[in-house]
């Protein structure tokens, strides 16, 4: 049934299909079209069998659709069909361009709304046992993508290896050797780091080590995006850790405390 053209641009979370919200579930059961992306857990689109589903998904170097051809299907099928939701991974409006998809859908006279998801940049951490703050080792953490729209590492980057802050890095894979030499050049060659692939899925996988081996660490186990970043004295929470540390000696150095 046609209802009034809208946009609600939708969180599915982390890649676990069970960690979307319940608004997020009663908003796709509304849907008479959903646009999908690539990282979304293909699962979702059960919640959504009276709709049709679109695959706008777009990788590294290989994008189905340019963001302004995606801004246009969601103006024409919410002007065709009714109600349109941008399913998008994790929170749309972390790293996810989903203001950039409301602000012309209102440009265009559509109604809108956002379902915040949750985030892959605190969720994928926390599933592996590394918590962003602890009291006593990290009083706050910095999210950074790794790789801008001119395709170069964020310059923040640099700041937030300069603090003692926790540091999540999203898309940061193809620049990894360049957070390396960043984080080593602020005499943080022995911080713990994580790097988790397809975080909450059962295909899940993930390295860890030091910013001086986290490189022979990636090649070994043979790590590659999507995978998520994490830097600080927080990663050695996790149990997944503790043998890498015992195995390298480090437990007894200054690193291991």
């Amino acid at each position: 049934m046609y209802n009034l053209p809208k946009l609600s641009v939708v969180g599915a979370g982390p890649g676990d299909p069970e960690l979307i919200t319940i608004k997020a579930v009663n908003t796709l059961k509304s849907a008479n079209v959903v646009l999908y992306d690539a990282l979304i857990n293909r699962e979702l689109l059960e919640y959504a069998p009276q709709a049709e589903h679109i695959f706008v998904g777009k990788r590294k170097d290989k994008h189905r659709y340019s963001q302004d051809e995606i801004n246009e299907l969601i103006v024409k099928y919410a002007l065709e069909r009714g109600h349109v939701v941008r399913l998008k991974g994790g929170d749309p409006f972390v790293f996810g361009r989903g203001s950039e998809e409301i602000n012309y859908a209102k440009s265009k006279g559509l109604e809108t709304a956002v379902v915040s998801g949750i985030t892959s940049s605190i969720a994928v951490p926390a599933s592996v046992g590394i918590p962003l703050t602890q009291r006593g080792t990290s009083e706050s953490f910095w999210v950074i993508t790794g790789t801008t729209s001119q395709k170069k590492l964020s310059a923040d980057v640099a700041l937030a290896a300069q603090s003692t802050a926790t540091v999540v890095i999203l898309m940061g894979m193809s620049n990894l050797s360049e957070i390396v030499e960043t984080f080593t050049k602020f005499g943080k060659k022995d911080v713990p780091v994580g790097i988790i692939q397809n975080g909450t899925t059962e295909y899940e996988n993930s390295g860890f080590g030091t910013i001086k081996t986290i490189e022979d660490v990636v090649a070994k186990k043979g790590l590659m995006a999507p995978a998520i970043i994490v830097i600080g004295e927080v990663v050695r929470e996790s149990g997944k850790i503790q043998a890498v540390l015992e195995e390298t000696n480090l437990i007894n150095s200054p690193l291991g405390g």
